[in-house]
């Protein structure tokens, strides 16, 4: 005993200066903040994981980042993180991100090296280590699960057994160097995937010998599986419940959450909750992200900007970011089920550089600090090979271009016990207007400001110019509107559009409501989604899709009601993948038989196939229905596929 304490005097001595008390544990002054509004994140245990990616670390360094305090003294950023609120590292490790020649791929050229590097500052701030294991060498998610090149050609118990020695042998690496993991995540986004096998019971046998692994090297750590897509709400049981199957020994299933594209937060917490009830295992956000800005800085364009179809639902500003954060860390905390933790996605990645495009490529290409390299065609010829080139998630760092923390970053350090302050007006919410081309155009006098705590008040706004004529004899077209409101800039986005005569014509409603679906087969999932990405309008679409080969057979139609008498025209869009030999086709129907046809074709992801029935005249007396039919044989299996913008307007003659 007198020997332990004599040790825990001496580490007292030597870490004085880091800031270190107790046996190695840091002690900060609490965060604070004279101008960020933070909600008290309620039932906050101390062992919550409040956790950060910061992976591109030592590769910005290299090419001559810098990061500060907050007082703007140059400070080492994992000192910066852990003052801030942060807890847990995350680091990414791929098996050999290099080609032959030695030259790195890119996005930090994070192996197992790097993790070491990145482990041993972490733990010296007090933080514990997340190895995130994609096992690859390069990036993994749900479209590419990639075999490393040295793995290349084995069969499935040579490749176990390689992933087992490497799993091994990287752990032993950390624990000599003294790094305190606390988590290890065998697979990235294993979305029906892993390391070039898509066979669920390979899968198994791979994460197995992570497993087995990570239990001899460290057995008090937490294992974790990785998934995306909770959006898709059947797909968390799915994967869990195949995992239950073949009894795979990990104590933690982890999802991404992406809001731009993953669902709503209740979604998250009902999946997740279902998950770690039904097989008691303890459950993460190990990805979140959001943006602080819609700007760019380093001359390579961003995932995220305004625009597109996205789900924004907090401000582009560094107070929509905390809130955000704050209430996807409430959501895992207080609604979900053994919810463990979140951890935000490279809070650290800024840009490398600064003055020109050409200036950050050549220090990109040289210390991978950019998203990929031109060396990384030598694996990844169609994708990284092809699109190599910067940050593309700058704007969603907690640091601004010049290294400097954004106060958003003290939300972590904040939540715990809350930080109220004024309310003031944070932005202003865009404002979206359909007009059919011979209506009236009446913009808003009033607009919502969004506040600080993300509640919303009503504000006068003063739009600029606007040229009516235009917008009435421009056809169907959109426009942009803008104004000022409580000094800030305000949008109204005008849609120039035809009458459409159908319910819910987009599925905007957030369910069927004016729709009949009619399944002639036993199909998986037929119902309407919400993933603006896969919409050609708004956030909805109907979505269907099923596993089993000759499983997919349906019809989806609307009768329309109180249709006056004239000519009309009808058309709707669908686009999906892997149909096989298919039927498919819009049609119309008076009195319940169908008089006109057009055909329809799904040729892959984010290709929409628009038929349009022209020159339907209507008495106005008779029943008459509208909609599509869909049957596909799969292209080895079932198919897949997304509905959308279904119209039926008028045509002068």
């Amino acid at each position: 005993m007198r020997m332990k304490k004599i040790i825990c005097a001496a580490m007292l001595v030597l870490g004085a200066a880091a800031g270190l008390t107790g046996c190695g544990k840091p002690k900060w002054e609490p965060v604070t903040s004279d101008s960020l509004y933070v909600d008290k994140v309620e039932n906050l245990s101390e062992d919550f994981i409040l956790g950060m990616d910061a992976s591109s670390v030592p590769s910005l360094e290299a090419s001559g980042v810098k990061y500060y305090d907050y007082d703007g003294t140059e400070a080492d950023v994992f000192e910066v993180l852990a003052k801030s609120g942060i807890n847990y590292i995350r680091v990414r490790v791929w098996v050999d991100p290099f080609n032959s020649d030695g030259k790195g791929y890119g996005g930090g050229n994070c192996d197992i090296n790097t993790a070491v590097e990145i482990g041993k500052r972490a733990t010296k701030y007090g933080m514990k280590l997340l190895v995130d294991f994609h096992y690859s060498d390069f990036w993994a998610d749900p479209a590419k699960q990639m075999v490393p090149k040295a793995w290349k050609g084995m069969d499935i118990d040579e490749k176990v057994e390689a992933l087992y020695q490497y799993t091994l042998d990287s752990l032993k690496k950390l624990k000599k160097a003294k790094v305190d993991v606390g988590m290890v995540q065998i697979g990235n986004e294993t979305n029906g995937a892993l390391c070039g096998e898509t066979i669920w019971m390979n899968i198994y046998k791979l994460m197995d010998g992570g497993s087995r692994a990570t239990r001899e090297v460290f057995p008090k750590a937490l294992i974790a599986v990785h998934f995306a897509n909770p959006e898709k709400v059947t797909n968390y049981a799915d994967y869990a419940k195949k995992l239950a199957y073949y009894n795979l020994d990990y104590d933690v299933f982890a999802s991404s959450y992406y809001p731009y594209w993953h669902g709503t937060l209740d979604n998250l917490a009902s999946v997740l909750s279902n998950v770690a009830e039904t097989y008691g295992k303890k459950v993460m956000v190990a990805e979140t992200s959001y943006a602080y800005t819609p700007e760019d800085t380093d001359f390579f364009g961003n995932t995220i900007s305004d625009g597109g179809t996205i789900v924004k639902d907090y401000p582009f500003t560094v107070q929509g970011q905390a809130n955000n954060i704050r209430n996807v860390v409430d959501t895992i905390a207080n609604k979900t089920a053994n919810g463990i933790g979140v951890f935000y996605w490279e809070g650290t990645w800024i840009s490398a550089g600064g003055s020109s495009y050409e200036e950050n490529a050549a220090l990109w290409e040289e210390f991978g600090s950019g998203w990929a390299t031109s060396y990384s065609s030598a694996y990844d010829p169609a994708d990284a090979g092809k699109y190599f080139g910067g940050s593309a998630c700058d704007n969603q760092a907690l640091f601004d271009a010049e290294g400097k923390p954004l106060e958003s970053l003290k939300v972590f350090g904040l939540m715990r016990e809350g930080n109220v302050v004024p309310l003031k007006a944070d932005a202003i919410e865009d404002t979206n207007l359909m007009i059919d081309l011979n209506g009236e155009i009446v913009l808003p006098t009033k607009v919502n400001a969004v506040m600080s705590d993300n509640s919303k008040q009503e504000v006068d706004v003063v739009w600029n110019n606007v040229d009516y004529d235009a917008m009435y004899n421009g056809g169907v077209a959109k426009y942009d509107i803008t104004g000022t409101a409580d000094g800030m800039e305000a949008h109204c986005f005008v849609s120039m559009i035809e009458f459409n005569f159908l319910e819910n014509y987009s599925f905007e409603s957030g369910d069927d409501t004016g729709w009949k679906a009619t399944a002639y087969r036993d199909m998986n999932e037929l119902y309407v989604e919400n993933k603006p990405t896969d919409s050609l309008t708004g956030a909805y679409h109907y979505h269907f899709w099923s596993e089993a080969k000759d499983s997919v057979e349906f019809e989806l139609e609307q009768e329309v009601k109180e249709l006056p008498a004239g000519t009309y025209k009808y058309s709707i869009s669908i686009m999906g993948g892997d149909a096989g030999d298919s039927d498919i086709y819009a049609y119309v129907k008076l009195n319940g038989e169908i008089v006109a046809t057009k055909a329809l074709g799904m040729t892959g992801y984010g290709s929409w196939d628009t038929a349009v029935i022209e020159d339907i005249d209507y008495n106005g007396t008779d029943v008459i229905t509208v909609g599509i039919y869909v049957k596909c044989s799969g292209d080895g299996n079932g198919a897949w596929g997304k509905i959308d913008d279904a119209l039926l307007n008028s045509v002068s003659k």
